[in-house]
């Protein structure tokens, strides 16, 4: 049976221009789902991933996912990092697309404090070649993590630690997902949001850890050769492709420049509203 769902449109607006009223009322949309105030539930992480991709699949335009953006992305960008404890984001794509430290935003500041959250997210970066630049400004802050794992080059961990960042192993050989999403549980950062790139992702979502996908499909055809917002070397492998991970979309919200943003939630987790 075919089910038509109209979708919620909102008016684009320049981000920083968006009042109160409209920000708070799409976190409302988006807030994670509720968790016990304290015991084992309140540290069990909640994984969403916000990503971008034109309507043909591109995951980036000119190299860079900013690329397939405009105005009512940026406002869902900014309310789905004003709802999260840890900003999760492979090195690569955060040095690629000019990754700063997450501020505290004054438009959250009461819901972050009810919801007993720090004024900001933090920053997680993943490298397992540890190849970040020594002066990369988020680096030696105190809330900033580097999730790496054991085999990663002694001199660049040496170097790293010498600059002041702060490095955890998740993993012996490899950077392993289910440890990246257990160390940000364990620091008490459980609302984690998966900003890419396409590696870590597919990475996530190879080992079932995925709970909420945050699409917008931007109103472009892209052609070319770009790759998709995941991927994970599994797909090449003898094996075949990797098993299908069901989700369920929960909503559809379009804005007056044509781009769409769905919630997809997967199987088994029920809508939150």
């Amino acid at each position: 049976m075919f089910h038509l769902q109209k979708a919620t449109q909102v008016t684009s607006a320049e981000s920083d221009q968006k009042g109160d009223d409209t920000l708070l009322g799409l976190a409302e949309h988006y807030r994670y789902p509720p968790r016990p105030a304290e015991g084992p539930g309140a540290a069990a992480p909640f994984v969403r991933a916000n990503m971008v991709s034109s309507i043909d699949g591109a995951a980036t335009h000119d190299g860079k996912s900013g690329g397939l953006g405009g105005d009512g992305d940026k406002t869902v960008f900014r309310v789905l990092r004003g709802l999260a404890d840890v900003i999760l984001v492979g090195a690569g794509t955060a040095i690629t697309e000019g990754y700063r430290r997450p501020q505290p935003d004054t438009a959250f500041a009461g819901l972050r404090e009810e919801n007993g959250q720090a004024p900001a997210p933090a920053l997680a970066l993943v490298s397992r070649s540890l190849s970040i630049p020594l002066d990369y400004p988020p680096l030696a802050h105190p809330e900033t993590v580097v999730l790496t794992c054991a085999s990663a080059p002694a001199d660049r961990r040496a170097a790293l630690v010498d600059a002041g960042a702060t490095l955890i192993d998740c993993g012996d050989d490899n950077v392993e997902t289910s440890k990246l999403i257990e160390t940000c549980g364990d620091r008490g950062r459980p609302r984690v949001l998966c900003e890419g790139g396409p590696s870590l992702l597919g990475s996530i979502i190879a080992d079932d850890l995925l709970d909420e996908l945050c699409l917008t499909t931007s109103p472009h055809l892209v052609g070319g050769r770009a790759g998709r917002i995941a991927t994970h070397a599994a797909d090449d492998s003898d094996d075949g492709a990797l098993a299908l991970k069901g989700m369920t979309p929960a909503a559809i919200i379009t804005d007056d420049d044509g781009y769409l943003f769905m919630r997809w939630l997967r199987h088994g987790r029920s809508s939150i509203h």
